[in-house]
């Protein structure tokens, strides 16, 4: 009966697609012959794409309505394969060292080309671990979250312009102007909360975008700033291959400390505040916790990754403009929180290797792109809102025979 019904429905779907294409599918106007084409293979296709596509996204939401249990199941397995692992180290050291080894070579393996995309995916990772923070962590959705990019990307290019500093002078300034920065937009919003905060950032957003767009005795304007030194190592002189090489291994350093930062962080007392006042803002308030403060650190820390990053894309680029801080820029960000799964460091990490690595080498359907993209994005939103790696959580049981407390790690459903 089940089956009977979901045809039927694809059916009735493949029919109001195949009248909704008709116009556009099937006929065509011949201009040169001042003929009509009918295109009738085209309306079977739209048919019969459109009804298996129906079929098989019927199947899976009526597959998640009724598999409550083998979730529950699924959940425990997880959490006896996470024991497992934190048991049995020799599951994951040796696909730790592969991975090692592989990034270690990937320079030397791939073209110049491959590096440069990597080397991008990494600074996305970075600007996602600082978002997550804010997003993942705090809850606070941010869309004006590339105006703290645009900081550290323009610091390094205008006091690089005017004073001739280089980039490791400027890499700690460029993360302390974005941390600032954060703080200045914090203090705005901190009753804001929901759609609101997202349209308050937004504003932010464009309104430091535009303010570099138009200042052109300050920014220059559109024409941008161009001859950006890439980082240097003791004043060595080094071609554009061994830039680029240096660069990635640079950039591998600074992702790992992302890393490390955000994981401390997040097992602190501020990444504990900062996960209360994601879950209830009223009673995180009402235990005692500074909500001021925790929303202004998580604003500043977030910010602050977002300025090293950008001080490194503009080493990276070695020209910027305005155009390359749009709120594209945020939405790309955003999504590779949401993909990867929002408060999960290591899933921030895959969502930026699949958006950005992915497009790249599929540039053969480049106009597909986009639609492939918002696919990817409901279908996963629909099926796994979690994310690709669910966030870790730590809860505590407390034991009666021995009085002490015991943490053991769950995986969170989102």
């Amino acid at each position: 009966m089940f089956v009977y019904e979901e045809i039927k429905k694809s059916f009735l779907v493949s029919i109001w697609f195949m009248f909704l294409t008709f116009p556009i599918m099937v006929i065509r106007v011949n201009t040169v012959e001042n003929i009509v084409e009918w295109r009738w293979e085209r309306m079977i296709l739209v048919g019969a794409g459109s009804f298996f596509l129906s079929f098989i996204w019927r199947y899976f939401i009526k597959r998640k309505e009724t598999g409550q249990k083998e979730a529950e199941q699924g959940e425990a397995d997880a959490v006896s394969w996470n024991r497992r692992l934190a048991r049995e180290p020799r599951f994951y050291i040796p696909a730790l060292v592969g991975v090692c080894l592989f990034v270690a070579a990937f320079p030397f393996m791939f073209s110049l080309y491959q590096t440069n995309i990597m080397i991008t995916a990494l600074i996305y990772v970075i600007t996602g671990l600082g978002l997550n923070i804010v997003v993942g962590l705090a809850g606070l959705l941010d869309l004006g979250y590339v105006a703290f990019y645009a900081v550290g990307a323009y610091s390094y290019a205008l006091l690089n312009y005017h004073f001739g500093l280089g980039f490791w002078v400027v890499l700690p300034i460029g993360a302390g102007l974005g941390l600032i920065f954060g703080i200045l937009l914090g203090f705005p919003v901190l009753r804001l909360r929901g759609d609101y905060l997202a349209i308050v950032t937004l504003g932010f957003g464009e309104i430091i975008r535009l303010i570099l767009e138009n200042w052109n005795e300050f920014s220059f304007g559109p024409s941008g700033i161009a001859n950006i030194p890439r980082p240097g190592l003791f004043g060595i002189e080094m071609s554009l291959q061994e830039a680029t090489i240096y660069l990635y291994y640079l950039m591998i350093f600074l992702s790992l400390a992302t890393i490390f930062v955000v994981r401390r962080l997040q097992d602190s007392r501020i990444g504990r505040a900062w996960i209360a006042l994601r879950e209830d803002e009223v009673a995180c308030q009402a235990m005692g916790i500074d909500k001021t403060r925790t929303k202004l650190s998580a604003f500043a820390m977030g910010a602050t990754w977002a300025g090293m990053a950008g001080v490194v894309f503009a080493a990276k680029t070695t020209f910027i403009n305005p155009a390359s801080f749009t709120l594209w820029e945020s939405i790309i960000i955003l999504c590779v929180v949401v993909l990867g799964g929002m408060g999960s460091v290591l899933g921030v990490i895959c969502g930026a290797l699949i958006l950005i690595l992915l497009p790249e080498y599929l540039r053969v359907f480049s106009e597909y792109r986009l639609l492939v993209f918002g696919a990817v994005l409901v279908t996963m939103m629909v099926f796994r809102p979690g994310g690709i790696i669910s966030q870790v959580r730590r809860t505590y049981q407390f034991k009666g025979n021995t009085g002490k407390q015991a943490a053991s790690d769950v995986v969170s459903s989102g």
